[in-house]
Formats: C-alpha cells, structure tokens, sequence
C-alpha cells in the first residue's frame, strides 16, 4: 500500500465525480480526473469551474484560492493518466456492469500498490472488487452529493479488503475534514437503507391515495427535516430512486423497499425529477402561489385530558385567543392543569362544561375502550354540529366515531409536534366533506398548519417516520452499525436535524411501539412489526443511551 497519498485519482466528472475531485484538491492533494470523452470532459469542468466560483461570490474562495484549486486537477480522457495514482475513486453512473468494467481497467493501469475505491452508493462492493485482480485493494467510500457541502463519507469494506487498504480511505476522509463512519458492505449501507424505505414508503402512500404530495411533503418538514420526501426523492432523481431500492430490495427482500408502482411507471415515462422537468411535482413553469385565505375568528375550544398533550393544547389555544375550558378526570388532575397553565381557564371534572363548544378534543389515554366510552359520553353533552376530535394515531377513528350518534362529525386531529404549528386531520369512510372543512378552518383559525389523510394508522408523520426508526433499531441490533454511527449518518448524510436512536429516545420508545404496533395490525408487514430490541427495553423502561 501507498504510505502517504499525494496524487488521487477520480473517474467519472459528473456532478458527484466533479465535487469529490474538488474536495480532494482544496485539501491539498493533487488530482487526475477522467471522463469518457472530450464533451464529458467538458461538462466536467464546467462543474468544477461553476461550483468553486459560486464559493468565490459567496466569500467562501478567494479568486487565487480558486485558481490554486484547479491547476492542482488535471484533466484527461486517458485512463492511463490515473498510472502514477495512490489512490483511485470511480464516480461514474449507479450500474454494475460499467462499474465492474471501470475496474477491470483500473486494474490494468493503475500501480499494483494503488488502493481503489468505488463511490457506489448501493451497489455491492464485493461484486465491484472482484472484477480486479486486487479484490483485498477495493474500498467502498460513498460521498454525499453536493460532496463539498456535506461532511458524511462511508466507508465500506467487504469481506476481502485488507485492514491497509480500509486504513488510508479512512485516513483521507480524516484529512478532508469529513465525519466518517465505516461499516461492512450491505446495500445502501447506513444512510441510503434508512432513507430509501422513507422515501418508497412515502411514494407508495401518495399513490395509494393516502394523502396529497403537498400533504405529505409539508407533514415531514414540519418534523425539522430539510425538505420532504417526494421533493427530496425529485431531486435525487426518480431512476436513481428506483435503482436504489431495486438494490436493496434484491438483497433483504423486505418490501419496505420493492419500489412503490408509480415509482417504476414514472421513470418509465422518462418522468425521472428536476433533471428532466417533471416528477411528482412540475418544474417546467414557476409553481402557482395560492394567496392564503385569511383565517376566521377562533372557535370555541373544549379539551378532554389532563397530560402534556391536553396542556399544551389548552395553551395552543389560548396563545390564539379561543376561549378554551377543559374536562379531567378528577378534581386533583383539573387542578394540576391549571398550575400547569398558569393563567385562569375554565374547566372541572364534568362533562357538561363543553355544551356549546364548537370544536372538542379528546386527549385521554391510547386506549380503545376509554376513548369509545367517553365519546359516547361527549355525544350526549356536545351541542349539534360540534366537530368532535381524537388525537389518537393508534386506534382507527373510526372505531372511536362508531361509538356516537353522529360519527360524521368526528375526525382525527393528531399534532405530531405539541409545540409545533402542523395538525392531521384524519377523515373517515363516514366523516361528512364539510365536517373536514370546518375542522381545517378551526385549525388555520388556532394558527396551525392543517394537512390532510385519510384514518390510517399513524396518519401520515408516524406511518412514516416510525417505522424508519424501527428500521435504524433492526441495524443496530443485528451489529451492522452503533447508534453514533447511525445518527451521525442520518445526521450528516441526509441533513437530519437528528439520529434516528436519539430520536427514538427523544420520542418516547413507548410510543414508538404503539404506533408500530398498529401499524402492524393494520397492515400485517413485518417491517412494521417492532424490532425485538425496540420491545425489551421498551420493557425493561429502558432508553437507547
């Protein structure tokens, strides 16, 4: 093996192949960069000339900076340039075959002590490493696009790399300033297994009719994350998306990723994102902006429920000016809501209190029993045409409707976030249009941000980021990854504002199983079913860390 490296290679200059050619030369080293002919090369170097003079007018660069960066890359369409090379990184297009031949003719020019190294982003690393003569050279170092902005490379060895060869990958990640995590060769390694049974989960609910894209989407991002999944899965690109999941898919068999069908019909379509114009959303024409409806005067509020979620609703309510009063169960519970409060509500232990409310909302405990018998129960005190509301994920709301008298004016109302601005709203096959409109108005009116889906469990934010939660428990348990290395992946890999395992802490590991559980109930997948792991220290009244 190389000592040191002073001179890397990088195949493919396309915009991945491009960035990680630039974050090699700004960290000092020299750089042959090859592409396949004399326009390729061309656009290659219009990516590395763009991308470092939008540094230079953001301030990032100097001009001479800039300068010194691209005389440090040489450009060629010769593999033979890529001789004298300590270390060779393939970037070119996600498919096996030219993968497999791109190394078979590193492996005739390329110095028999060269380490090479391949960017697949899901691919099998041992299958690219066998197409060489040097399988035990082969190292999977996966960068993250754009590779000057993001700071998550993994590392990948198989089951024939040499610990020399692993050693100077994780050496130059190390000088280019980027968090490394190095796991074994799995398809879609930490990030893109977690990310992609997201995103074809995602894809599959907007195709079952499940929620709007612009539901889905703003129901994610209201989470904290970047941007939401079908923009995101847009931008990617829809045959990348569907390589990805075809990949891993073909190795676990677990059909959280067999692609969604309108996955495979768009990219049939040639409908494959941004790069070409039109993918779950159009980017051919400027995006219509709707002027927003001024909202209406604060309903009349009543609340059901004594814990965080009823406190947090009350004072929701009472930021937007609604005249709230709430039920709990005893007098000792009612009072401790108004110390938690802190300011005069109304409110007591009858049920009475809430005759002419115009919105109520039960926030009792996740059981069908309690919740069927105290609907019954509002139905008899509610004023007609009250919209009737269950914050429940878990119980069908149907169930909970089918308890009154008037099940078209009960819906689900669930705030994935108490502090947050997003509400769900959930119909049933029998909740009446204008009972879901109502409800959406009330919402804007409390100053939150309503979104749409139909009674399912989990609505839309639990039925997908729970069971990409449990997804990051089945790798830590079976050893692929530990926990820092799965949220710093998720973290710096993907822009998360947190780790999947810290997130699962932060959650609650309760909740997380209930909602697994109902999901599981529902649709009967064992991918939904809770990680043995997520249940015994559930149990035990254990956290991850």
């Amino acid at each position: 093996m190389a000592a040191s490296l002073n001179k890397v290679g990088v195949v493919g200059l396309g915009t991945m192949g491009a960035g990680i050619a630039e974050v090699l030369a700004r960290s000092g080293l020299d750089v042959v960069g090859v592409e396949v002919g004399d326009e390729a090369l061309k656009r290659g170097r219009g990516h590395l000339e763009n991308s470092t003079g939008r540094a230079v007018k953001r301030g990032k660069l100097s001009a001479e900076e800039q300068q010194a960066i691209l005389d440090r890359i040489t450009l060629s369409t010769s593999f033979g340039a890529l001789s004298d090379c300590d270390l060779v990184i393939e970037a070119v297009p996600e498919q096996l075959q030219l993968k497999r031949r791109v190394f078979e003719q590193l492996d005739e020019v390329c110095r028999a002590d060269a380490v090479l190294a391949t960017n697949t982003s899901s691919l099998s690393v041992t299958e690219i490493a066998v197409s060489t003569n040097r399988p035990e050279q082969v190292v999977g170092v996966h960068f993250f696009n754009p590779a000057p902005v993001m700071r998550l490379v993994e590392i990948i060895h198989s089951v024939l790399t040499r610990p020399e060869a692993l050693s100077v990958v994780q050496g130059l990640v190390e000088r280019l300033g980027k968090v490394g995590v190095t796991v074994g060769d799995r398809a879609g390694f930490i990030a893109n297994r977690l990310l992609f049974g997201y995103l074809n989960q995602a894809a599959a609910m907007y195709d079952a009719g499940h929620a709007s894209r612009e539901d889905i989407d703003a129901a994610m991002k209201a989470t904290g994350l970047p941007m939401g999944p079908l923009t995101l899965m847009d931008l990617i690109g829809l045959d990348v998306s569907l390589e990805v999941c075809e990949a891993i898919y073909r190795e676990t068999r677990n059909r959280r990723h067999a692609p969604a069908p309108i996955l495979r019909q768009m990219v049939t379509a040639g409908l494959l994102g941004r790069k070409t114009g039109r993918g779950f959303y159009s980017y051919d024409e400027p995006a219509a902006t709707a002027e927003a409806e001024p909202a209406g005067a604060p309903p009349r509020v009543g609340v059901v429920g004594s814990g965080p979620l009823a406190v947090a609703l009350i004072s929701g309510c009472l930021r937007a000016g609604a005249d709230v009063r709430f039920v709990a169960g005893d007098a000792e519970k009612a009072d401790a809501v108004r110390t938690a409060l802190e300011q005069p509500v109304e409110g007591g232990t009858e049920l009475g209190l809430l005759a002419d409310c115009d919105l109520i909302v039960e926030a009792v405990a996740e059981d069908t029993s309690v919740k069927r018998s105290l609907f019954a129960a509002v139905d008899d005190v509610a004023k007609p045409g009250a919209v009737l509301a269950t914050t429940t994920t878990t119980v069908p709301v149907i169930e909970v409707a089918a308890a009154t008298d008037r099940p078209q004016d009960v819906i689900g109302l669930n705030l994935p976030d108490p502090a947050g601005e997003l509400v769900e709203i959930a119909a049933t096959v029998v909740t009446a249009p204008e009972v879901v409109r109502r409800a959406a108005e009330y919402v804007a009116a409390l100053g939150r941000r309503p979104v749409h889906c139909r009674d399912r469990a989990g609505f839309i934010v639990d039925a997908l980021r729970v069971p990409y939660l449990n997804d990051a428990v089945r790798m830590l348990e079976t050893g692929y990854a530990d926990a820092d290395s799965i949220d710093a992946a998720m973290r710096y890999g993907c822009g998360y504002p947190i780790g999947p395992v810290a997130d699962l802490d932060r959650l609650g590991l309760g909740h997380a199983v209930e909602v697994l559980r109902a999901l599981y109930t529902e649709y009967r997948e064992p991918a939904y079913a809770p990680a043995p792991l997520l249940e015994e220290l559930f149990t035990a009244g254990r956290t991850f860390r």
